[in-house]
């Protein structure tokens, strides 16, 4: 099973969802100002994600498809990237970048399997 890591910082929260093994397979979006908005987004990424189409926007002529949905792009490195967007469009979570795409495409299926359920470490304060 997954779990969403939340960490403070200077200028609020930050959140990295992992998997079982402690890789990181995905961040949010954004530093949040508080806590509760941080889980607020967990909140968010735990629904969206095991029901978000995926827009494969490698593909020349891609169809674009529905929020919620998971966005497979590539970044000026040339490496393949994801983001979830939830049904408003804001992006809730961002990948790191792979070298080959069926690597990000498993990293999709990996926020799916360990976004529900997950368990939600809070920073010590």
């Amino acid at each position: 099973m997954g779990k969403f890591v939340i960490n403070k910082t200077n200028t609020g929260y930050t959140l990295a969802l992992k998997a079982s093994n402690g890789q990181t397979i995905a961040t949010g979006g954004e530093v949040f100002n508080t806590l509760a908005s941080c889980k607020n987004s967990i909140e968010s990424i735990a629904k969206n994600a095991p029901i978000a189409n995926v827009e494969d926007q490698t593909v020349e002529g891609f169809e674009k498809a529905v929020n919620p949905k998971f966005e497979i792009y590539t970044d000026k490195a040339g490496e393949f990237r994801f983001r979830l967007k939830a049904r408003n469009g804001e992006p809730i979570l961002a990948s790191e970048g792979y070298a080959a795409k069926a690597s990000c495409e498993n990293g999709i299926e990996s926020v799916r399997k360990n976004a529900v359920d997950a368990e939600i470490v809070e920073p010590a304060e």
